[in-house]
């Protein structure tokens, strides 16, 4: 988009080899300890660019100010200043603080800063420069001689400030959002800069500058700017990162597992909002460009009703609105001439409705002219509007940094509730104008690039929340940044009908899931182009276990029969399946809600002690109890790891035994879908709605108990309260069963190839 360029240097490499800095580079590095201060619960510490051996060392030298502190426990912020002078404008991410126990304690060498287990140790000696980070006594990284400086680009005037911390052998680093590059990050450069540029390349709409590694400690950059990070690239020892002007700040995150470190990270940033039962099941969209009208998705939904395929939620794509006006937020009337009695007949039909959005403003739309009177729209310097012809003719921005903006913008979507619907799919908010800008409260404009679909989609949110109610706002967000996921669901896009794009897809989700994003999906058989029949069924079972599963392209219909009679069979079969598992699935989306675990994770999150796991990004976990592996080949053969024990895969009542690689072949009907051993898999007795009574007639399955082995689960209402509770432990040939709450309509099977019986305490 026009005036969204990026920054004129991509990749910030600073070195020219392990020697030498770039002759256009003039590096100023903290050097050694000086001196430090305390207030309070912060420590102040002056490190100088040189050995300071004498007095007159001290003149003419240039020196770094960091302070360390702590929002919460096991969680150590530090700031690196060198000019405090310098304006340091938002927006910043909204950090949830609490008043953690800090103690600093100092010997003649040394400077420790610990809150909770978590310790910032400073290098005190002359000339040894260093802050270390340890998990008790475990050390998790540092920064020390030559890491962190403040660079002076002497060509361009620019200036930089950089901290590189260390990676260990064996370490992998993942996450830093939705990203389509390899799962591990190894040897990567990554900028966080959102932009639409589809699956197969490095470009992301959800850029989140934090990530995680196998050691089990997380690092967030508190920066919504353009940063830039060298993972084992520049430095082949270390993840470098940096951003423009005279500060850096950062958090240590120690949850001490990944698992932990992902929960701490939701828990200082946003946990994720429930989503409501219903927006799990299975979503069918006009797609982008296609012909329709009420005719048109009329016959879809009863087509999908003939053929016995349980359909959810409809969702109209850009054009239920008139071309040239997006967005006015009114049916364009030669389509929909009656928009409220089309949604209150599908509305009869048991469907939700969800309807495109995004928050720009085309010149044709009678919203532009109001805006511009009012001031709602994104302005330049000299006061004008600012406005391009890309996406939409003469478009601007709402600029929703204006409180009057924003209730302006939720007046008009609340318009669209009041007729029936029910939520929104918020598409967009990457390509922001950052030269010239001047925002209402005067954000930065390259912070307020990244920020901005943070404002904009928690406008939206809110809205849903304050109309609908708690607990039943959703909306498909595109782009994100660091607080993001408490906004759910994301989606992730543009993906191709192939098979690697299937599988870049997964590993973005996988990705986003390393960030706290507790619920995500993505087109089914892919946006561009139109997929084989094949690519079609293999898709459906994918998407159909994933958190959210929606159907949608760009210029062709995604409903089955088109593929072909088959397609019908997979998708009933699949949609009846995840419907069934809603009672362990809901289940599952509480905790994300409560705790931060994603329901879609990466292997090495819930088996941190396998090695083998940390590199997997072609099978995922489904909450904690479910193994999934996507089959991506014509063929039907798949290539999988299962963790230690007696795995059952639930659609072939095989065991698999676990602790190696399984190699299979697979109909469209079947796939990898294992549940983990000691496990209470819960199964409802509905399969035709995502949203039903999950203890009425509910059918517990004890998955391979393991002798003297014990485990428990929950179900849980539609409000995400819990029902019924039930644990479980083996002895011997019994495996006995105790159980509180709703109790009285439950069924208790084993699953697995022992006879073990069943008692009822």
């Amino acid at each position: 988009m026009q005036g969204s360029s990026r920054r004129e240097n991509r990749g910030m490499k600073f070195t020219d080899g392990y020697w030498s800095v770039k002759k256009e580079m003039t590096p100023l590095y903290a050097v050694e300890y000086a001196d430090s201060r305390r207030k309070g619960d912060e420590l102040t510490i002056y490190a100088p660019a040189k050995n300071i051996a004498h007095r007159g060392d001290s003149l003419n030298l240039g020196m770094l100010t960091i302070r360390l502190s702590s929002p919460m426990e096991d969680v150590i912020k530090v700031s690196v200043v060198h000019f405090e002078g310098t304006a340091y404008k938002g927006p910043f991410a909204e950090i949830n603080q609490t008043s953690p126990h800090i103690s600093i304690e100092e010997t003649e060498d040394f400077i420790t800063y610990q809150s909770g287990h978590t310790k910032a140790v400073v290098d005190k000696r002359p000339n040894s420069w260093g802050i270390r980070f340890l998990d008790g006594d475990r050390e998790m990284t540092n920064t020390g001689f030559r890491n962190m400086a403040n660079i002076l680009n002497n060509e361009t005037g620019r200036k930089y400030t950089v901290d590189a911390l260390a990676i260990d052998v064996d370490e992998y680093i993942y996450g830093l959002g939705e990203r389509f590059t390899p799962f591990v990050k190894n040897g990567q450069v990554v900028d966080m800069w959102n932009e639409d540029g589809g699956t197969a390349s490095e470009i992301s709409y959800k850029n989140i500058p934090f990530y995680i590694t196998n050691k089990g400690y997380g690092i967030l950059l508190d920066n919504e700017g353009d940063a830039s990070y060298e993972i084992a690239s520049e430095k082949v020892e270390r993840i470098q990162f940096s951003v423009e002007g005279e500060r850096l700040d950062y958090y240590v995150i120690n949850g001490h597992t990944p698992k932990g470190t992902i929960q701490k990270y939701a828990e200082l940033t946003g946990k994720p909002a429930l989503p409501p039962a219903w927006s799990f099941g299975l979503w069918l969209t006009t797609s982008f460009t296609t012909n329709y009208d009420e005719e048109t998705t009329s016959s879809f939904i009863q087509g999908m009703a003939d053929r016995d395929i349980p359909l959810h939620v409809f969702h109209f794509d850009c054009f239920w609105m008139e071309g040239f006006e997006w967005c006015n937020f009114v049916w364009d009337p030669k389509t929909f001439p009656d928009p409220e009695g089309m949604l209150k007949r599908y509305h009869q039909r048991g469907l939700k409705i969800c309807v495109w959005i995004n928050p720009y403003i085309g010149q044709k739309s009678p919203l532009f002219a109001e805006g511009m009177e009012y001031g709602y729209l994104v302005k330049k310097s000299n006061g004008d509007v600012w406005q391009t012809d890309m996406w939409q003719a003469g478009m601007g921005l709402v600029d929703f940094t204006n409180p009057e903006a924003v209730k302006w913008c939720q007046g008009k979507l609340k318009t669209l509730l009041d007729m029936g619907v029910d939520c929104f799919k918020t598409d967009f908010g990457e390509r922001i104008p950052v030269k010239d800008i001047a925002y209402y409260d005067g954000s930065d404009p390259v912070k307020m690039h990244n920020y901005y679909t943070f404002l904009y989609n928690k406008a939206v949110f809110e809205l849903l929340e304050r109309e609908r109610g708690e607990g039943e706002a959703v909306l498909f967000a595109r782009s994100a940044t660091v607080g993001g996921q408490q906004f759910p669901a994301h989606w992730g896009g543009d993906c191709s009908a192939s098979y690697p794009s299937m599988a870049e897809t997964l590993r973005s989700g996988l990705s986003l899931a390393c960030g706290g994003f507790g619920f995500w999906s993505h087109d089914i058989s892919g946006f561009e182009n139109t997929a084989p029949a094949d690519i079609y069924k293999r898709w459906c079972q994918f998407g159909l276990l994933s958190s959210h599963s929606r159907l949608h392209g760009s210029s062709s219909y995604r409903v089955p029969w088109m593929f072909d009679d088959e397609a019908c069979d997979v998708l009933r079969k699949f949609v009846k399946l995840k419907c069934s598992l809603m009672p362990y699935l809901y289940r599952q989306a509480v905790v994300s809600h409560e705790e931060g675990t994603p329901m879609m994770r990466p292997m090495f999150v819930e088996f941190p002690e396998d090695r083998a796991c940390e590199t997997l990004d072609k099978q995922y976990m489904l909450g904690d109890s479910l193994l999934v592996a996507p089959i991506f080949k014509e063929s039907g053969e798949v290539e999988y790891y299962v963790p230690e024990g007696k795995w059952q895969n639930i659609l072939t009542g095989e065991t698999v035994e676990g602790g190696k690689w399984q190699k299979e072949t697979y109909d469209y009907f079947h796939m990898p879908l294992l549940a983990r051993p000691n496990t209470i898999l819960a199964v409802g007795n509905n399969s035709e709605r995502p949203d039903y009574d999950y203890a009425e007639g509910i059918t517990l399955y004890l998955v391979n108990m393991e002798d003297g082995k014990a485990t428990e689960t929950a179900v849980t209402d539609l409000q995400g309260n819990t029902v019924l509770t039930v644990k479980a432990r083996r002895n011997g040939k019994t495996v006995t069963v105790c159980a509180e709450g709703r109790t009285k309509h439950v069924t208790y099977k084993i699953m697995g190839n022992e006879e073990l019986e069943v008692a009822v305490e």
